[in-house]
């Protein structure tokens, strides 16, 4: 199939599930200290020195207020076998942590158990781009696990092939 260049919000969306990426969740707590948390595929690494990594938000999630106004976050990159954890977290409304295992992480966070990996963060900076957020953290704990990483492409998770 091939699509057409185009204006149209249609037609960005189209392209941009071309584009094979990782899937996290992001949690983090309220100033109450409930836990809010979110799935995402706009992650990446931003700087080793020092460690920096950003991810995602839309304006309209549950979890927008908690994430602008929290000082800390962790991120945990999805294995292969955690589609119903990304569901979960990509779903608006409900508890998302009902009846879900996390692990608590060294300064408070929580992590997802069987991730690939887990970081605890520090936010350093917010950025405003278009209907989003951009947060980019500052990586204070790490955890790496074994696994095959879960993959999002054309608007749903995928595997890796062999």
């Amino acid at each position: 199939m091939t699509v057409e260049l185009g204006y149209g919000i249609d037609e960005f969306r189209a392209t941009m599930a071309r584009f094979a990426s990782g899937v996290v969740v992001a949690t983090t707590r309220d100033a109450e200290g409930n836990p809010h948390g979110f799935t995402a595929s706009s992650f990446c690494s931003v700087s080793l020195d020092p460690p920096l990594v950003l991810v995602c938000l839309a304006k309209t999630a549950n979890s927008y207020e908690a994430f602008r106004s929290s000082s800390t976050c962790a991120i945990s990159i999805l294995a292969e076998d955690q589609v119903g954890v990304a569901r979960r977290f990509a779903t608006k409304g409900g508890d998302k942590f009902a009846g879900a295992p996390f692990m608590s992480l060294p300064e408070g966070g929580l992590g997802v158990p069987g991730a690939l990996g887990v970081m605890e963060c520090e936010v350093r900076d917010r950025h405003v781009a278009g209907d989003h957020v951009i947060l980019v953290a500052e990586v204070r704990n790490v955890r790496v696990g074994p696994g095959r990483p879960m993959v999002y492409f054309g608007s749903e998770f995928h595997r890796l092939g062999d």
